[in-house]
């Protein structure tokens, strides 16, 4: 198979070294894309496209720009499908799942459970989630926020007005959620292909920080799942529509669990690392199994 990997980075950029190297040794070519050399046209009536020759050749393509995704790449992924080139995952999912938010909203709907959550858009509103979610501290996270990027701790009022001043925007809105303590908490990525667990970590906060999260100095060790947590990040993935997706659940002292977010992008160093696994080569394959077959 020809799969195209939607990304600005290069081969050097550990999720597109490791796919390479696995497709390549399943037989495979990996081509990588960046969306910003590749221009969505309309001539005569048909959909094309400039500036990346061999497009028509990819057997199926793989968006990996994570949430910091614009409007061009969602585009882009709706172009290639419309050209008939299969995407793993499709555009509407990746809408979806970018935002933090609309993430929590499908959830919820589905009755997959999540923190208590209030969007806001104003320093009052800011202040009412507060004493609506018990009061400090809460947490405050970018509707775009990834990689523990845009995710803040607000202890008191000086911090609320900070965060009102550098990071409230009325027409993007700000998450404010009920903060679980890391004392006592499981913090789990969880890998789901279709409707597989695949592989799952638990991370460890490092000294001082309230985020687990392997990018940011987390410890990653191999966790086990009991059947219902492997259900509930199943579940998870399949509300929001992704195919490949990388599912964050917190499991709190008491022992409720929820999904705090889900990545239609997810890296895989820490997770490789902690449990062992090719997780590369379990995606390239099921890539293959799935959008070979159907193109057989």
């Amino acid at each position: 198979m020809k799969i195209g990997i939607m990304t600005i980075n290069d081969l050097e950029f550990h999720p597109n070294k490791r796919l390479a190297e696995a497709a390549s040794q399943r037989g495979h070519q990996v081509s990588l894309i960046n969306p910003y050399r590749l221009w969505c046209s309309i001539q005569g009536g048909k959909l094309g496209s400039e500036g990346w020759p061999g497009l028509d050749a990819l057997d199926v393509v793989l968006p990996r720009q994570g949430a910091p995704i614009g409007d061009y790449g969602l585009a882009l992924i709706r172009h290639l499908m419309l050209m008939g080139i299969p995407v793993v995952n499709d555009e509407d999912a990746v809408r979806l799942t970018r935002n933090q938010f609309l993430t929590l909203q499908a959830l919820a709907e589905a009755e997959v459970p999540v923190p208590d959550s209030i969007f806001v858009t104003t320093e009052e509103g800011f202040s009412q989630a507060v004493d609506l979610l018990g009061g400090y501290p809460v947490v405050a996270k970018k509707v775009n926020s990834w990689g523990g990027r845009g995710i803040i701790l607000v202890e008191n009022e000086r911090i609320l007005q900070l965060v009102s001043d550098c990071f409230l925007e009325e027409r993007q809105g700000l998450v404010v959620q009920y903060f679980i303590p890391p004392a006592g908490r499981q913090d789990l990525r969880v890998l789901v292909l279709g409707d597989q667990v695949v592989g799952a970590m638990q991370l460890r906060p490092k000294d001082g920080d309230f985020r687990a999260n392997f990018h940011l100095g987390g410890e990653a060790q191999i966790a086990r799942l009991s059947p219902e947590l492997i259900g509930l990040a199943v579940k998870a993935g399949e509300t929001v529509g992704l195919e490949i997706a990388g599912v964050d659940i917190i499991v709190d002292r008491e022992g409720q669990a929820g999904v705090i977010e889900i990545n239609h992008s997810p890296g895989f160093k820490g997770l490789e690392g902690a449990t062992g696994l090719d997780i590369a080569g379990l995606i390239v394959d099921y890539v293959a199994n799935t959008y070979g077959r159907a193109q057989a």
